[in-house]
């Protein structure tokens, strides 16, 4: 591997660039080069406390020929147009989720990608985590038997009891922001989707931030749907800004003809994971490794450098990310039309890591 770290910046310093940042530090392979905001006092604190350069711009940030990966921590909305002019200046790009908000701009940007010989990475890379590797370890050594029913429960709460700015995330809703996670896990551990049919509704659509100022929604904050892969296992998915983490049903549960696996947390890496036989009572599974506890996000960014240093792809790929968009713009259109969708793209399937397998 070479010995020159990654140069990283980041394009967005909101609540999520901590983390980022903090658990970046942990990998040698990454160097943080600098941070850039719509807001410049957030990129001077996220710098100061965790070095580099604040960029007065992202222009500025992009002029710097040391820069070698943004990773891009926009708002929603933005992502599209932030990842597209990363790619045009030659940097690779690792991207909060949604890679955008319907299939033909997320594959514009996987194609610019390609066609620009850059790395195109996104989250959700929870299935790198160790609780998540562990689960995919059972799955794949036949223990469920075929799994036919997977139920993913993501009760997400009010998003304007924690975020200081719940619009975006409301604009966007449930399914686009959080119902992304166990899509990209059941993709991942299973196969592509291929057809879904949805329900949803606004349940909540006039809310008060903790400032105390009154907002209004409209895109559904609760979401439904029934999502069948290429292998014919049926996916029942929940999404919600209404129910919090307080809920009782929470995580993923695969069922198949010999037993039954739990994964108490599409995110943690340290989540619960849990195996029964058919008929039987659960009973914890050992983790792979020692897991992390919460999220490594940094995680993401190291995969990256290492399949640069390896000369390889990186696991998160565009494509991924690209047809877990298709799969939500299938339910968004079949919760308005009520009818089936067809999902029909495909993409080159991760793998397990290293220390997973």
């Amino acid at each position: 591997m070479n010995s020159k770290p990654l140069r990283v910046a980041i394009a967005g310093c909101g609540n999520i660039a901590g983390p980022y940042a903090k658990t970046m530090q942990a990998y040698p392979q990454i160097e943080l080069a600098g941070a850039t905001d719509v807001l410049p006092e957030r990129a001077r604190a996220l710098t100061v406390e965790y070095g580099g350069r604040a960029y007065a711009d992202l222009d500025e940030l992009l002029a710097d020929p040391s820069v070698d990966l943004v990773v891009n921590l926009t708002i929603h909305h933005a992502h599209p147009a932030v990842i597209t002019r990363c790619l045009e200046a030659g940097k690779h790009v690792h991207s909060e989720k949604p890679l955008a908000m319907n299939y033909a701009e997320a594959k514009q940007l996987v194609d610019l990608a390609e066609a620009r010989g850059l790395r195109l990475s996104c989250s959700p890379i929870t299935y790198m985590g160790e609780a998540q590797q562990t689960a995919w370890k059972v799955i794949r050594s036949g223990e469920l038997g075929v799994v036919r029913v997977v139920y993913c429960e993501v009760n997400w709460g009010r998003i304007e009891s924690w975020h200081p700015n719940p619009g975006p995330f409301y604009e966007v809703g449930a399914l686009f922001d959080v119902g992304v996670y166990p899509l990209t896990l059941v993709t991942t551990f299973l196969a592509p989707a291929r057809r879904v049919v949805a329900y949803g509704k606004v349940l909540h659509p006039d809310r008060v931030t903790r400032e105390g100022k009154p907002f209004h929604i409209e895109t559904p904050d609760w979401v439904v749907a029934a999502v069948e892969l290429a292998n014919g296992a049926v996916v029942r998915l929940t999404t919600n800004f209404y129910v919090g983490h307080h809920g009782k049903q929470k995580g993923l549960e695969f069922h198949g003809d010999l037993g039954s696996l739990y994964l108490s947390s599409f995110q943690d890496f340290h989540a619960d994971v849990e195996f029964s036989a058919y008929g039987q009572t659960y009973s914890p599974v050992p983790y792979v490794r020692p897991p992390f506890q919460g999220v490594d996000w940094g995680r993401s960014v190291a995969e990256i450098a290492d399949a640069i240093a390896e000369n390889r792809p990186q696991r998160s790929s565009g494509a991924q990310a690209a047809h877990v968009v298709e799969i939500c713009s299938a339910i968004s259109e079949s919760l308005q039309t009520g009818r089936p969708v067809d999902v029909t793209s495909n993409f080159a399937p991760p793998w397990p890591m290293d220390w997973g397998q």
